[in-house]
């Protein structure tokens, strides 16, 4: 008589389960890697991981004088070019104490804020996108095409301008500019109206991002957060109120924040961001002055004593175009609100044309750090409306 075999019944895993998230999810922002242990669909632990779009950006600062870095700066922060370039031409400016012209200060302003609300935009996209809402996703690009636009008309490029420089910009602004950037703040109040009708009271919105990923005032100094991310906590930070640069002190305009420092509270700051830009830009439109958009004076060396050619060499050298500017032997760590956060550079002059060292703080890098700690205790899904609601970009994270 045969022994029947016992039917086999399968049995439920009831170990952890490790998940390679990234470096091809589609909504990772880049190509981040998050390594996840989940327990069921409860995240355990998370550990990002860095590196797959380091460029060794700080290597090749310290290789090129600051006109021929230039161009490299806007590929860390590919969104928010305009405050790359900023950073990089106010470092050896504070280094060496060099005046900006009035309306090269100006002109700078109208292009950090419009660069700031086309970071915004495409924040705000995607991040929906992530959390199941396709239409803001086409809406953005309507209105951040148009920025596009001015940016073009005014530097000749889209997205990597190359406009700004040493001692004020590199062109003036052209004919009508101003007229057309008027009309398109008056057209873009109305698109965020619409935003705000769309989304901000939108049941399933709210359920998505309300309470999730809580950040404390306290907490998020600890952690060293800035921009967006500490204000949503309320905290009312911003370089711009604090540090008094370029000519931010003659408009009237307020810093935006929040207490939850939840999700919900870090899109509300950002939205309102959005309308505290169009206010600057529409009353530095209005108050433009006249004058150079340069500094010419910054282009010469330090004069040499007694030379060979009689000073001939100085006043020829002068007559260049592209100046080869020395850094004077100091230190010195330079920042500016990029629309990430603080976006720093310590820079270390040595009598040369090529710093000595070049150290990137980029403000995604930093607000990262928080992401393994908020997502611990969450759901799978949660996941993405946290690493959204950061706002990174991989180009400044791994430079």
């Amino acid at each position: 008589m045969n022994q029947e075999k016992p039917m086999t019944v399968p049995s439920t895993r009831k170990d952890l389960m490790i998940v390679n998230m990234g470096p091809h999810h589609p909504s990772m922002h880049g190509v981040l890697r998050l390594i996840v242990t989940l327990d069921g669909e409860d995240v355990i632990d998370c550990e990002p991981i860095l590196g797959y779009l380091h460029r060794g950006m700080e290597k090749i600062a310290e290789n090129r004088t600051i006109i021929q870095y230039l161009p490299y700066v806007t590929r860390w922060d590919y969104l928010a070019t305009m405050f790359t370039e900023a950073i990089t031409v106010n470092a050896p400016e504070q280094l060496s104490n060099i005046q900006v012209p009035k309306r090269a200060s100006y002109i700078r302003v109208i292009m950090l804020e419009l660069s700031r609300i086309a970071s915004h935009l495409l924040w705000l996209g995607p991040f929906m996108a992530d959390i199941g809402a396709q239409t803001p996703f086409f809406y953005i690009f309507r209105e951040r095409e148009l920025i596009y636009d001015l940016f073009e008309a005014a530097t000749g490029m889209r997205m990597m301008h190359n406009f700004f420089r040493i001692g004020g910009v590199a062109a003036d602004l052209p004919h009508g500019w101003i007229d057309k950037c008027l009309d398109f703040c008056d057209y873009f109040l109305t698109g965020i109206a619409e935003y705000q009708k769309l989304i901000t009271r939108n049941p399933i919105f709210l359920e998505r991002v309300e309470g999730v990923g809580i950040i404390g005032g306290e907490e998020a100094i600890n952690w060293g957060l800035s921009g967006p991310m500490l204000r949503a906590s309320g905290i009312q930070w911003d370089l711009r109120k604090v540090d008094h640069y370029e000519c931010y002190d003659e408009f009237d305009w307020e810093v935006q924040w929040q207490k939850e420092g939840d999700s919900l509270a870090r899109y509300l700051v950002r939205i309102s961001e959005m309308t505290e830009s169009i206010k600057i830009i529409q009353q530095a439109l209005e108050g433009i002055p006249g004058g150079p958009y340069e500094n010419l004076e910054i282009r010469r060396f330090d004069r040499v004593k007694d030379t060979v050619w009689n000073e001939f060499d100085y006043r020829f050298i002068s007559k260049k175009p592209s100046p080869t500017f020395e850094l004077s032997k100091q230190e010195l760590y330079a920042r500016v609100e990029a629309p990430k956060g603080e976006l720093g550079i310590f820079l270390i002059g040595d009598k040369g044309v090529f710093p000595w060292r070049y150290k990137i703080r980029p403000p995604g890098f930093i607000n990262l750090q928080i992401l393994p700690q908020l997502v611990k205790r969450m759901k799978l899904a949660d996941i993405m409306t946290i690493l959204g609601s950061i706002d990174i970009i991989m180009g400044e994270v791994d430079r």
